[in-house]
């Protein structure tokens, strides 16, 4: 099912498989949103919840047992209720059940609510812990965009925009965090898109360095910003060998590192949410 938002400037659809962004057109048609074509990435948006990334021989211990979740976790692949709607908000809702615990052994309440107003898209999550015992647990989100965004661009016409030239980029190894790091080269605060850039998977971000970043083209002034303040992490992919999208991804979670000991309350980025309690968080997008 489909759920539709509008401001006066976009129209937004939302699968409730997933609670998941499938369309932001502007009042001109305009599409920005990657359409999941399956030959490429079969994906428009995906939640991340309750890991983020990878885990290290894809399981995690918590009380001496041992629990497989593939990577990003289930709530991309389950069916959300929808629980308010408004003419430019929404909430979508995901509670725990006996094939979740069956992974992840915690009860919990996932809500999200999309509101538009003119053109921006806020996204909020909520994780609320309705237990007598702790809640751990990741989430982050995985929006693609077209890229060119305008049908008569081209991908190279395209840049990122950063806020400072300073950046240091986790290495990965097959998925998994290394000890690794290099520095971003920025021109100018700018990161011109190239196809052998995400050769060696996505580039990771630790230690809460992006705030806010822009799909920027140098043919018109078509843009996507994103605005994520206090988010810890934050990946950039584009599919190897891929010109078509690319996805800007705030995280408060992160991938395992190859030395990782799979003990969930000792995972790096895990957040620990205390009985009765709720984590809450937002980033913005800006179309334009």
């Amino acid at each position: 099912m489909q759920t539709e938002i509008k401001s006066s400037f976009l129209a937004i659809k939302i699968n409730s498989f997933g609670a998941e962004v499938c369309s932001v057109k502007n009042n001109n048609g305009l599409e920005f949103i990657w359409q999941a074509d399956k030959a490429v990435w079969a994906r428009h948006a995906p939640v991340l919840f309750p890991i983020v990334g990878k885990l290290k021989d894809s399981f995690f211990l918590y009380k001496n047992k041992k629990y497989e979740l593939p990577q990003h976790g289930f709530a991309r692949d389950m069916e959300f209720t929808l629980v308010e709607q408004k003419e430019n908000a929404c909430t979508f809702q995901l509670i725990a059940t006996n094939e979740t615990q069956i992974k992840f052994p915690f009860e919990f309440i996932f809500q999200i609510t999309y509101f538009v107003i003119e053109n921006k898209l806020e996204t909020h999550y909520k994780v609320i812990n309705p237990s007598n015992e702790k809640t751990y647990f990741s989430v982050g989100a995985h929006p693609g965009f077209n890229c060119p965004i305008a049908p008569n661009e081209k991908p190279e016409d395209y840049y990122l925009e950063f806020e400072t030239n300073a950046f240091s980029q986790t290495k990965l190894n097959n998925g998994l965090r290394t000890n690794e790091k290099v520095p971003l080269n920025l021109e100018d605060k700018k990161l011109f898109l190239k196809k052998e850039l995400f050769d060696n998977d996505a580039l990771i971000f630790e230690g809460g360095q992006i705030s806010e970043i822009s799909l920027c083209s140098t043919k018109s002034n078509h843009k996507v910003t994103l605005q994520c303040p206090n988010w810890p992490y934050f990946g950039i992919w584009m599919k190897k060998g891929n010109t078509q999208f690319i996805c800007l991804e705030p995280w408060h979670g992160i991938a395992d590192s190859n030395s990782s000991i799979n003990e969930l309350t000792k995972k790096v980025g895990t957040i620990e949410l205390p009985p009765k309690t709720e984590f809450n968080s937002h980033f913005s997008l800006i179309f334009s």
